[in-house]
């Protein structure tokens, strides 16, 4: 699929304010349609889409050690072509999440409370990640 006609995050994006983002297309663009006071202010999907999977990657990336450890741990290996495939998919991960089919993981998202927020311009504000829950035994 054309990289310019699919958005990552519909229905995952929201203005500052709480509203929804929508999703419109521009000839055969997709754009991400952000409500300003009555307005829609339309900013390329890819743009925005851009923007969250780099944050994400970040904080992939600053945890990439712990990860791999943790994925080795639970294949039950630890051998070096093992660790070089799960590093390789770290890099790679924007490719890989471009490449997949979004209604595959998009609804979990959006269960889970995953949500980013942009501002009128398109500009990411905040990626809201969920966090698993602390057990409190007090």
């Amino acid at each position: 699929e054309d990289i310019d006609r699919q958005t990552l995050f519909e229905g995952l994006i929201y203005n500052e304010v709480g509203e929804r983002v929508g999703t419109v297309y521009i000839g055969a663009v997709a754009h991400y349609a952000i409500p300003d006071a009555g307005f829609m202010r339309h900013v390329e999907a890819r743009k925005v889409d851009d923007a969250v999977l780099e944050l994400i990657k970040e904080q992939v990336t600053s945890q990439k050690d712990d990860l791999v450890r943790g994925m080795l741990e639970m294949l039950g290996r630890d051998d070096l072509f093992t660790k070089a495939a799960i590093d390789a998919s770290i890099r790679n991960m924007d490719k890989q999440i471009r490449a997949s089919d979004r209604t595959q993981w998009g609804p979990w998202l959006q269960l889970l409370g995953f949500r980013v927020v942009v501002d009128v311009h398109g500009d990411v504000v905040e990626v809201v990640v969920p966090q698993k829950p602390v057990d409190d035994d007090d």
